[in-house]
């Protein structure tokens, strides 16, 4: 479902988001605007105002990125209408199972998510790795670190490839998938962990809270307890900031093996650069091609097939 969220921004922050969706960037000149950009399904309107404003699938968590201060995490209202807890004060030294996604946003390339959990013992030994917010990193970085990551702490992984999320994406709208994959992480992490269990469970959140649980209860394994959600929670536990950075090191090593097979460097994102080598997939082998490599709901599959029209 198409959903509109207005935000009113200082400059300082302006700026930041003009640099996050940098390479979103549309090619179409809008009056009054700063900028115009797309990510995914949403659309983002940048106006000289400083009011900037979501359209599309994922407004709420895009918009969500950029409202209030980490230090101040708001509180969310649960289906029940009561408020939820905010974070304990010394939530950052908890024992804490963090998840996060990545790929959502891109056309080419899988949606990565993934559980990790990092015991109370294990916090300073992560920071001292160098774990921290993955926008802070640097690719090559992301990538050595996840393999540091991934031996020093428990964690699950899911990987859906764009074949997989092609055949689910009809049945499950983008955020209703992102709650079963968060759900699934989680679940199968849980698992491994028994009779251990994690104090807090840590969401990276890109939906309310009662939207999360209202889908999550269609899932066959449900976990619906120790539950907190929080914009940016990297920045509140290492957690979230381990699963953020296996997530992204996963999802760029599968853009890695799609350029291999592809014989062209596959792009992130869903900019021009994806509608022009989208069409030169197409010309290679049609659809069914672009299929095993692209999310093909995204508005770039159109614009590719006129692109590849014309050549």
């Amino acid at each position: 479902m198409s959903q509109n969220q207005v935000i009113k921004v200082d400059s300082t922050t302006m700026k930041k988001i003009a640099d996050y969706y940098g390479n979103y960037r549309l090619d179409k000149v809008v009056p009054y605007t700063n900028f115009v950009a797309r990510i995914g399904m949403t659309t983002i309107t940048a106006y000289n105002s400083g009011k900037v404003m979501f359209q599309g699938v994922d407004a709420e968590r895009e918009a969500a990125l950029w409202e209030g201060t980490p230090s101040k995490p708001k509180t969310k209202k649960s289906n029940g209408g009561k408020s939820a807890t905010t974070l304990p004060a010394n939530f950052s030294q908890l024992s804490v199972l963090g998840s996060d996604e990545v790929g959502n946003g891109s056309y080419f390339g899988p949606v990565t998510v993934c559980a990790a959990y990092v015991d109370k013992t294990m916090v300073a030994k992560l920071k001292a790795l160098g774990v921290k917010d993955s926008k802070e990193l640097t690719d090559p970085q992301i990538v050595t670190l996840s393999a540091v990551i991934k031996e020093t702490i428990p964690y699950k992984l899911l990987i859906v490839e764009p074949e997989k999320y092609n055949q689910i994406q009809p049945k499950y709208n983008a955020v209703h998938m992102k709650v079963a994959l968060h759900n699934q992480a989680i679940f199968l992490l849980l698992k491994e962990l028994a009779p251990e269990k994690p104090e807090a469970i840590l969401i990276d959140q890109f939906t309310p809270e009662a939207n999360y649980r209202k889908y999550v209860k269609s899932e066959q394994h449900q976990v619906q307890e120790k539950l907190y959600f929080v914009t940016k929670g990297e920045q509140y536990h290492m957690a979230v900031a381990a699963a953020s950075i296996i997530s992204r090191a996963a999802f760029l090593e599968e853009l890695d093996k799609e350029s291999i097979e592809l014989g062209f460097k596959v792009p992130s994102g869903a900019g021009a650069n994806a509608d022009k080598l989208a069409a030169r997939v197409l010309e290679k082998g049609g659809i069914e091609l672009l299929g095993k490599f692209a999310k093909l709901h995204f508005a770039n599959t159109e614009k590719a097939k006129k692109i590849a029209s014309r050549s």
